[in-house]
C-alpha cells in the first residue's frame, strides 16, 4: 500500500507548495510512482511548481465524484512515474464530499508508491481533508522563530486529531543569518518538538524555475535547494542520509 504524506502548513508564504512539488520530483527522479494531488482549492498553484501550467490535468473531484479513472491523471512529460490532479475552481472545500474523496484515496494507495496532498495554508476544512487521508504529515515553515512557533501550534492540531506521525521542513533558510542568530539544528527542533525531515536553503532558482515553467529539479538540478528536496526524497523512503548542514 502506498504512502499518503500531507503537506501543510499553519499559515501561508512558507513555500509549502514548493516543497510539495521538490519531493514528488525527487521520489519520482528515484524511480517512485507518485500522485500529486493539489487540494488548495480556489487558489491552486501547485501546477506552476511542477512545471505543469501548460498541461490540462483532471481535477480530484473529476476521479472522486465525476467517476473519472485514477489512471487518468495527468502524467508529467518529464518524469513518467510522476502524476498529478489539480484542485477545483469554484468551489469551497466545504462543498467537497468527503466520502467520495476517502474512497479516492482508498484506490490511490493501490495504485501509487507514494501520494502528496498540497493542503490549503491554515487549518481549515482543506486542511482537515489533507489530515484524515494522510498516514505521515509534513508541517512546512519558514525559518524565523515566530514561524517555528506557528509551526508547533499547527503540530499541536495534528496531534487533537491522533496523528503521531509528523514531522518538519524548515524552508527558506540563510544559514548565515541562523549563525548569526546562534541557532542550530537541535534548536529549530527543541523549538517546534518534531523531527526534521530536512532545511532547504534560500534558492533564487525556485523562482526562476517557475518563470520558465519547469521544475526546480529539472531546471537548476544541481542547485543548493534542489539538492536539498533530493535528500529529503531519500529520507522519506528510510534511507540513510544526513540533513543537509547549515554552514
Amino acid at each position: 500500500m502506498g504512502n499518503v504524506i500531507a503537506v501543510l502548513s499553519g499559515k501561508g508564504g512558507t513555500g509549502k507548495t514548493t516543497v510539495c512539488a521538490g519531493l514528488a520530483t525527487g521520489l519520482a527522479a528515484q524511480g517512485r510512482r507518485v500522485l500529486c494531488i493539489d487540494l488548495d482549492v480556489g487558489l491552486r498553484n501547485l501546477d506552476i511548481a511542477l512545471g505543469l501550467a501548460q498541461v490540462p490535468a483532471l481535477s480530484f473531484p473529476d476521479v472522486s465524484e465525476g467517476g473519472e479513472p485514477i489512471q487518468s491523471a495527468a502524467r508529467h512529460p518529464a518524469y513518467e512515474t510522476l502524476f498529478f490532479l489539480t484542485a477545483p475552481v469554484g468551489r469551497s472545500p466545504e462543498e467537497l464530499d468527503q466520502e467520495a474523496f476517502d474512497r479516492m484515496m482508498a484506490e490511490v494507495r493501490r495504485t501509487f508508491d507514494v501520494c502528496l496532498l498540497d493542503a490549503p495554508a491554515g487549518v481549515g476544512a482543506g486542511f482537515q481533508m489533507a489530515a484524515r487521508a494522510a498516514s505521515s504529515e509534513l508541517l512546512v515553515t519558514g525559518p524565523d522563530p515566530g514561524a517555528l512557533r506557528d509551526g508547533a501550534r499547527t503540530g499541536e492540531i495534528l496531534e487533537l486529531m491522533g496523528k503521531r506521525d509528523v514531522r518538519l521542513v524548515v524552508n527558506r533558510v540563510n544559514p548565515k543569518l541562523y549563525r548569526s542568530m546562534g541557532l542550530t539544528v537541535d534548536d529549530v527542533m527543541d523549538l517546534v518538538g518534531y523531527p526534521l525531515l530536512g532545511l532547504v536553503p534560500e534558492d533564487r532558482n525556485v523562482t526562476l524555475a517557475a518563470v520558465h515553467d519547469r521544475p526546480l529539479l529539472q531546471y537548476a538540478r544541481r542547485s543548493p535547494a534542489a539538492d536539498a528536496f533530493r535528500r529529503m526524497s531519500k529520507r522519506l523512503q528510510g534511507l540513510p542520509v544526513p540533513l543537509v548542514a547549515m554552514k
